[in-house]
């Protein structure tokens, strides 16, 4: 592979639309590191700009992956390493980061027959709700409703976080919290909200007919009035003297309890 011209200003154009990207939402997303980048190009992102520093060659993976780039006409500008690595939030970049489409997808295909649906309500973490994305996945979800107070599923951190899931599962983002549970409504989807004092376990309630998991964000939970307004609550049962689980592990507990029964 031919070496291009190496950036070595942070005032350059570029460096400048990255590190912009980087500190707040627009109409593109950014992706560190070979392997989100690889898992982008699978999901048939569109990835229309990439920065790599030389260490991006050292290994074979970055090589083939820069090869297959140029191959797709996708424009790559090398950068000094140290101004790549000061755009990273990793402690040791791969010398690689890209400027990609957000993911774009139809609502009706987070119904998607069996309906599994997890509804994320003020789940502020980007990191946790990446994990969640991708535990959603695991488990064969059909897809999430990110309501408003959500982190940005297409941040730095949460796409981390997902290791690609966020490519793959459908979402639709933005409804405020009644308009989710409407939509759920509409779709003949029972609205199953994940609470510390359910009137049932999550292994009584049959996941086998269309259903959606609704999960409160961190510290805060489920707004009592959104508990009160879902079709059932559900709790996990917790030894003494942990009273609650994190959104990730919660989801995973319950969604997989309905990979189960659905098997």
């Amino acid at each position: 592979m031919t070496h291009r011209e190496v950036v070595k200003s942070r005032a350059n154009p570029l460096v400048k639309r990255l590190r912009a990207l980087r500190e707040r939402r627009g109409s593109l997303m950014l992706l560190e590191g070979v392997k989100l980048v690889e898992e982008a190009l699978a999901a048939g992102i569109a990835v229309r700009e990439v920065a790599a520093s030389p260490r991006a060659e050292r290994h074979q993976r970055g090589r083939t992956l820069l090869r297959g780039l140029e191959a797709r006409s996708v424009p790559v500008r090398w950068l000094d390493e140290p101004i790549l690595a000061s755009l990273s939030e990793v402690e040791a970049s791969q010398g690689i980061v890209a400027l990609a489409e957000r993911p774009r997808f139809d609502e009706a295909s987070v119904f998607r027959n069996p309906a599994l649906v997890v509804v994320a309500i003020g789940v502020q973490n980007p990191g946790n709700l990446g994990a969640l994305l991708r535990t959603a996945e695991a488990a064969g979800a059909s897809g999430a409703l990110l309501t408003t107070g959500c982190a940005d599923a297409c941040s730095w951190k949460a796409l981390r976080g997902s290791m690609g899931s966020a490519f793959r599962l459908p979402q639709s983002a933005g409804l405020a919290p009644y308009a989710a549970l409407a939509a759920l409504r509409r779709e003949g989807v029972a609205a199953v909200a994940a609470s510390l004092d359910g009137n049932m376990t999550y292994a009584e309630w049959d996941w086998r007919r269309p259903s959606a998991v609704l999960l409160g964000g961190e510290g805060a939970g489920l707004p009592s009035e959104i508990e009160a307004a879902a079709d059932a609550r559900v709790s996990i049962p917790l030894a003494a003297p942990v009273e609650s689980l994190n959104v990730t592990a919660a989801a995973a507990v319950v969604l997989f309890e309905a990979a189960r029964q659905r098997r």
